[in-house]
């Protein structure tokens, strides 16, 4: 290639460099806060205690061990997924979306999706996984080997919610939810702290999702070009559960004596 050509070619990658950067620098940020996310309960562990599943058992509670050490609660970088919905449709990403499968679990759990996006399943474990859609024809068991991907593209039209199972792996569940408003998704920290970049103006619906389902108030933002911050009055996405109450209330006696 010449060295004008080259030249050329550098201008025109600078350029484009350029024009991403005051891309995302129009994008409005959205910084929150949720709150009761230690209440969520996974239905996989539902399952995996009953009896009749002959699956595992809860080992007796330790009463050195702090109440809320002794419950289950989800991993909410990967389980709970922030969605900021705008009031018109969005169009479906053009890059396919990457769903990591692994150690049992898919990274994310999660996931809110506008309609007519791929989700491309990377098997990361040294085994195959079956994965399938729970009703849905087009995607049926299907052997998937390690460093293998398999590709499936959220049906088009109206929103739904969609759960991906693994024939070889029942503990594995992945659940996404097709929003056809859905402007940006973000995961909260183990804090509860997130971000969401939103592109465009006007306003915004964030809620929270879980298993598949919506969780907590939905809280409406106005977005004009500057970046919002609603943490402080955090979304509360589950109540806490009587039982654990009861037992964190026993803790703070027994330490009280």
């Amino acid at each position: 290639m010449k060295a004008g050509s080259v030249r050329k070619l550098q201008i025109l990658l600078a350029m484009l460099a350029m024009l991403g950067v005051a891309g995302s620098a129009e994008a409005n940020k959205v910084k929150g806060k949720v709150a009761g996310w230690q209440n969520l309960l996974n239905p996989v562990w539902n399952e995996a205690k009953d009896p009749k599943k002959h699956g595992y058992s809860f080992r007796e509670p330790v009463p050195t061990v702090r109440s809320e050490m002794r419950r289950l609660f989800p991993h909410i970088p990967k389980e709970l997924c922030i969605a900021a919905l705008a009031t018109t449709p969005q169009p479906a990403p053009k890059i396919p979306v990457l769903i990591r499968v692994g150690g049992g679990r898919t990274t994310p759990v999660t996931i809110v999706v506008p309609p007519g996006t791929q989700l491309q399943f990377k098997n990361t474990d040294p085994f195959k996984h079956r994965l399938y859609a729970v009703g849905v024809k087009e995607f049926t068991p299907s052997d998937t080997i390690k460093g293998n991907v398999r590709a499936w593209t959220v049906p088009a039209g109206k929103a739904a919610s969609y759960e991906i199972r693994d024939e070889l792996a029942p503990s594995l569940r992945f659940w996404v939810i097709a929003e056809p408003n859905v402007a940006g998704i973000a995961y909260p920290s183990l804090k509860g702290d997130f971000l969401l970049t939103v592109e465009g103006d006007g306003a915004h619906t964030v809620q929270a999702y879980f298993s598949g389902k919506k969780v907590g108030p939905a809280k409406s933002v106005e977005l004009k070009g500057r970046d919002v911050d609603i943490s402080r009055d955090a979304i509360k996405v589950a109540e806490e559960k009587k039982k654990a109450k009861e037992d964190e209330d026993d803790d703070k006696k027994g330490e009280g004596k």
